[in-house]
């Protein structure tokens, strides 16, 4: 067990310490602000404050830690090896930078609180983060910054055995709408029709008789072949299903036609199922309420996980709603059109409601590259380029790599080509060494 002396502990040195320590390090972790218990403990043991009390592993602490409530913090990101920092220590501390405070600041979505340009959406821009601005969002950063702290400790206290953590894989399956031509309803498909003609797009009026009539297989209905890649791997698939009621935003099936609740039982009975929350439940509690009740009923199960649609977070109201319906797991942090770590780990944390100085139960999946975004790479070689470097740097600190596709990703329409090779890739990475 690693001990942590300190002036004060307060509630986010102890979430940032447990989550760097011990979801990230493997290691238990306790406090003291008694001199007496510091030095009478024999193991692990640090210093974090504003002063070094003798020879002892010190880290110079900064005062975001002792802070409540939002302040106007001056960051300065610097290089540190291969990777980047801030909140600098100076040369009295074991390791250059308060890993704990940066740590903090990027786990809490300190950032998001403050005043910021939003997109058409509403959502948080990736290039409004700190991360983007300073070249360091393709980077786990909190992960990298805690394994150089394990480094540093391991000098020494060289005789301590850490224990080792294994890379892993949480596929996500986002489901807005199961099928592009089926159970779309008789006024859905009459007005495709229209827009089809008016469109002059042919080949797809066509191919949406020929499904409606049961000639073909529905382009978007993959879940065959989804649920014989699950059977052949060891790390489980999560599906999220829109349930929610059609609107400008959700397209979905209607949640209760027997067809699309048969095939999430069916999914069920192979994968994790989870919530994909419609866009007007993102602001109405009452709507969330609904919808979760009713997924409930179709699992006959209690829910577990959501991920709100568009990606879309208000913080920390969205979190606070699903804390409420006790959902405990959130798939939705994360950038729809850049790659990267948007809360600087790719270790799942849990929600620090910076209000009210509480960790939450809420556990925080962060997700790190979306199939839309491997669209900005022409070739096919380019996508495998740019995955196979987003799955290094997971790797590279034994991390949960999340992936965000979609069911019609595995479809044979034309935009998709070659992503049921890239699916392969991901899955394969958790089988090699």
């Amino acid at each position: 067990m690693l001990l942590v002396y300190t002036h004060t502990i307060s509630p986010r040195l102890k979430y940032v310490f447990k989550h760097i320590c011990t979801r990230i390090l493997g290691i238990e972790v306790s406090f003291t602000t008694k001199i007496e218990a510091f030095i009478a403990h024999d193991s692990l043991k640090i210093s974090y404050t504003k002063q070094q009390l003798s020879n002892e592993f010190f880290i110079k602490s900064h005062d975001i830690l002792f802070e409540q409530g939002l302040n106007d913090i001056d960051i300065n990101v610097l290089k540190w090896d291969d990777t980047k920092c801030f909140f600098f220590n100076g040369e009295k501390s074991a390791i250059p930078f308060d890993v704990f405070a940066a740590s903090f600041y990027l786990l809490s979505r300190y950032e998001e609180y403050l005043p910021h340009v939003k997109d058409e959406y509403g959502r948080f821009l990736a290039t409004e983060s700190i991360a983007f601005k300073n070249g360091f969002l393709h980077q786990p950063v909190v992960d990298i910054w805690a394994h150089k702290f394990k480094e540093a400790l391991q000098s020494h206290f060289p005789e301590f055995v850490f224990p080792q953590k294994q890379y892993s894989i949480k596929p996500i399956i986002d489901v807005p709408s199961p099928y592009h031509y089926k159970l779309k309803g008789i006024m859905r498909s009459f007005g495709g029709v229209v827009k089809d003609i008016f469109a002059l797009k042919l080949k797809n009026l066509y191919n949406r008789f020929m499904v409606i009539f049961g000639l073909k297989h529905d382009p978007y209905d993959t879940f065959k072949y989804i649920v014989n890649k699950q059977k052949q791997s060891k790390f489980k698939f999560l599906f999220f299903f829109l349930i929610g009621d059609y609107s400008t935003y959700d397209k979905g099936i209607n949640p209760n036609k027997k067809q699309f609740i048969s095939l999430i039982k069916h999914v069920a009975d192979y994968c994790e199922v989870g919530l994909k929350t419609s866009f007007f439940a993102i602001d109405s509690f009452s709507v969330l309420k609904k919808e979760k009740q009713k997924m409930e009923d179709i699992l006959n199960t209690t829910l577990k996980a959501s991920r709100q649609s568009f990606s879309k977070l208000n913080l920390p109201e969205s979190y606070r709603n699903l804390i409420e319906l006790e959902i405990l797991e959130d798939y939705t942090m994360g950038y729809v059109n850049q790659i990267g770590f948007r809360a600087g780990s790719c270790t799942p944390f849990f929600f620090y409601d910076l209000d009210y100085e509480i960790q939450t139960p809420l556990k925080i999946h962060s997700y790190h590259v979306m199939d839309y975004v491997l669209l900005k790479n022409q070739s096919l070689l380019d996508k495998k380029k740019t995955l196979n470097k987003i799955i290094n740097e997971v790797k590279q600190v034994n991390g949960e790599f999340v992936p965000v596709f979609h069911n019609y990703t595995f479809s044979d329409i034309e935009r998709w080509q070659g992503f049921k090779e890239l699916f392969n890739i991901i899955l394969e990475s958790g089988h090699e060494n």
